[in-house]
């Protein structure tokens, strides 16, 4: 008799890891996928189209919050973790919750799901969400195009829709994003690389992908979502510490299997910081993975628009995943708000009541809105709060236009940054470290 388990996911590393690992395997029946952090998910199925002949009817997708009914209705005999951005509390209490329910409890690692490329794979990841990946990734990304490279950036996978349509997505333009009904999440990672006229690709079925990456670049650029490993074997790797959070860099699953694994760690957002922080990260890496190159760096914020921020009441927006399962009060939004001298609303008051939910969720959040938004009901009570709030203007810490979704009653200003060197080695010294590993791939 087949092994029935759940997949516990967030509608990503959940479906790769059953892709590669279950969706042929008659040894196992996925009786669900059961899903966490990303609100709206829930209530779909996985298609029969994707799920494979084993599946003919697909696989359901539920909460989370009915993991101890589906077991026991079920008679699940195993649970696969397959999501990321967890501390190490949280993973323990989850594996408590999993046991005690009469499972056992499994992670598969990256030798079980990771793919070879025919072509060079350079990754860019985290040790937590919110270290401040984009800003590497991009100066990666502008780097190996400076010098000639086909780069093809791929994202963790964030299908929040339609999972068929989204089985494989081929961003080549703006108009892509509308085509494949992107949410404000999605847009954050995409939009940056199509401004500068890279193509993104993501979706559900990241082995079919591998095949139009290959046929479309001749570089691969594996842009990381939350702190999960690439879904793709890199030949250099490159991982963000967050210098304002010393500690969690060897707290955090599996950011610190990324830090075990880096050919390079980048201690990012150091002029934040102190000194001893600092230390304190250097001292980890070194203990955990002696070989690593350490850069330290910060990510420089500007506003396009500082004269309708200086001295005016302002509702800061920050890109949602940081601030909420990232476990950051705050990111770039707050920090530039405070440079240019703006008096910060707190939203708290002017929320509807998806809004309040997400907050008590994430008490630890600041007086900052995140951009969630990933159904039409999450949109109108976005643009809802906003509207409420009694200020002069709006600042977007997002780095996606969300204007292009919902409208703003009020002048908008937009926060840009950038990465900038303090000590070690540069971005430039990293590529040609990683065309010289990879250079067998190159020809």
């Amino acid at each position: 008799m087949p092994r029935k388990i759940v997949i516990i996911g967030a509608s990503g590393r959940d479906y790769h890891n059953f892709n590669l690992v279950f969706r042929n395997n008659p040894e196992y029946r996925v009786v669900a996928f059961l899903q966490t952090q990303i609100p709206g998910t829930a209530g779909r199925r996985y298609p029969p189209s994707l799920a494979g002949p084993l599946y003919p009817d697909g696989i359901p997708i539920i909460g989370i919050d009915m993991l101890e009914e589906v077991a026991r209705k079920y008679g699940v005999e195993e649970a696969v973790l397959s999501y990321s951005d967890l501390t190490y509390e949280e993973l323990g209490h989850v594996i408590s919750r999993v046991m005690a329910a009469g499972m056992t409890f499994k992670l598969l690692g990256p030798a079980e799901t990771t793919l070879e490329s025919s072509k060079p794979v350079i990754a860019v990841l985290g040790v937590k969400t919110g270290a401040g990946k984009s800003t590497v990734s991009r100066e990666v990304a502008i780097e190996l195009k400076n010098r000639g490279y086909r780069v093809g950036i791929v994202r963790h996978p964030m299908p929040y829709g339609d999972l068929e349509k989204a089985a494989v997505e081929v961003f080549h333009s703006m108009e892509d994003l509308d085509k494949y009904e992107c949410t404000i999440e999605e847009r954050e990672e995409y939009e940056q690389y199509l401004k500068m006229g890279f193509y993104v690709y993501a979706g559900v079925d990241y082995g079919r992908l591998l095949q139009i990456l290959e046929k479309e670049n001749n570089v691969i650029l594996w842009d990381g979502g939350n702190n999960d490993w690439s879904f793709y074997r890199p030949d250099f790797s490159i991982v963000v510490a967050d210098a304002m959070r010393p500690g969690i860099e060897i707290n955090a699953y599996p950011g610190e299997i990324n830090l075990r694994m880096a050919d390079a760690v980048i201690i990012n957002k150091a002029d934040q910081a102190k000194p001893e922080a600092i230390e304190i990260i250097k001292k980890n890496i070194r203990e955990r993975n002696p070989k690593a190159h350490i850069t330290v760096a910060a990510s420089e914020v500007e506003v396009d628009r500082p004269e309708i921020i200086s001295g005016k009441r302002v509702l800061v927006i920050e890109d949602s995943p940081t601030v909420t399962h990232g476990g950051l009060p705050y990111a770039a939004g707050y920090v530039a708000a405070k440079k240019y001298g703006a008096e910060i609303i707190d939203p708290r008051p002017f929320a509807t009541e998806f809004f309040k939910k997400i907050y008590a969720e994430y008490p630890h959040m600041g007086p900052v809105l995140p951009s969630t938004g990933y159904t039409p009901e999450q949109l109108r009570e976005l643009e809802e709060t906003i509207k409420r709030a009694p200020v002069d203007a709006v600042l977007l810490g997002t780095p996606s236009d969300i204007t292009r979704l919902i409208k703003i009653d009020k002048p908008v200003a937009r926060v840009t940054y950038r990465l900038k060197v303090l000590e070690g080695p540069t971005i430039r010294e990293y590529i040609d470290m990683f065309l010289e590993k990879s250079k067998y791939k190159l020809f």
